[in-house]
């Protein structure tokens, strides 16, 4: 059996590249670390660090057993977290993350519900994109994330992670307001084919609903210019500078100046996912907040409509 205290301290050697650094965070000496690491090599029978002059450097060997360590340390954490929250909710921490359309909009609203609810669980809240705050949570270092993607979009299974639907929203064509085609309820998105398109520059952004939706109205999108932020393609929309797709989550911060359209074919849905670790490693407090999610979801869905109502 690996000792973990070894496991710990030979990640902290490769995260620092020093053994005098990772004695520091470790409150140790020098000189025990490099026993300790010395003593697991023995164990595993194989050599897990190269002493370099630049630092030391994982093996294969070694990078293989910190991926498994840190994993194991991840469900120790978790031990620890649910332990606390095992009296009912009663204290323990939830850390979370959201990518921002969600956190300005469905977070905020879960996490004042939760709050009200169990005021003795601390809450943390960090703003990542799915392509972020996944790995993050796969490590251990979260307990929730929202995430999204698209049914149209071939998505590789994670057996190790479990996701509950939050909501599927809908994707509208922004418009200034003073465009000729802003007057119809549904607009042929083929009449955009010579202009300028907008898109996200991060892999799961909007750009794969902009792509796909361009290309199943027959035509392959000229990219004028690429944002992560929603306020920042508002603003390249109402300068004339580009055309994209807004998601339901986009909407109650729409500029004045700007309308949403349905489009011909539609655009492609997103999906909106409360993410965690499998079901055996979640504390009461992440079943409790996934549970809130989904209650919230279930209320802007119903509000959306009454939304695009106001913005046409």
């Amino acid at each position: 059996m690996l000792d973990v205290k070894r496991l710990r301290i030979l990640r902290e050697v490769a995260q620092h590249g020093s053994f005098s650094a990772a004695a520091d965070s470790l409150y140790l000496s020098q000189s025990a670390v490099s026993q300790q690491i010395a003593t697991l090599e023995r164990e595993v029978g194989m050599q897990l660090l190269d002493r370099t002059r630049e630092g030391p450097k994982l093996t294969d060997a070694g990078r293989v057993l910190v991926q498994h360590a840190e994993a194991a340390m991840a469900r120790l954490d978790e031990a620890e977290r649910e332990l606390a929250a095992i009296a009912g909710l009663e204290g323990g921490e939830l850390r979370l993350a959201s990518f921002p359309s969600a956190s300005a909009t469905l977070l905020t609203e879960a996490v004042s519900v939760f709050h009200r609810r169990h005021p003795k669980v601390r809450l943390s809240v960090a703003d990542a994109e799915p392509e972020e705050s996944l790995p993050r949570l796969r490590g251990g270092e979260l307990d929730l994330a929202l995430s999204f993607d698209y049914p149209s979009v071939p998505k590789i299974e994670d057996r190790d992670m479990e996701r509950t639907l939050v909501l599927t929203e809908s994707m509208h064509l922004a418009l200034p307001k003073a465009h000729p085609l802003a007057e119809r309820r549904v607009v042929p998105l083929a009449e955009f084919a010579d202009q300028k398109w907008l898109c996200g520059s991060r892999p799961s952004t909007c750009s794969a609903a902009v792509l796909r939706a361009c290309r199943d109205a027959g035509f392959e999108p000229q990219i004028g210019f690429e944002s992560d932020d929603y306020h920042v393609m508002q603003g390249f929309i109402a300068a004339g500078l580009g055309f994209t797709l807004l998601p339901d989550l986009a909407l109650p911060t729409l500029r004045d100046d700007l309308v949403v359209r349905a489009t011909d074919p539609p655009a492609p849905k997103r999906r909106v996912w409360a993410t965690t670790r499998a079901e055996g490693s979640r504390s009461p407090a992440t079943d409790e907040m996934v549970s809130i999610l989904v209650e919230v979801g279930a209320g802007f869905a119903a509000r959306s409509g009454e939304r695009l109502t106001l913005v046409a």
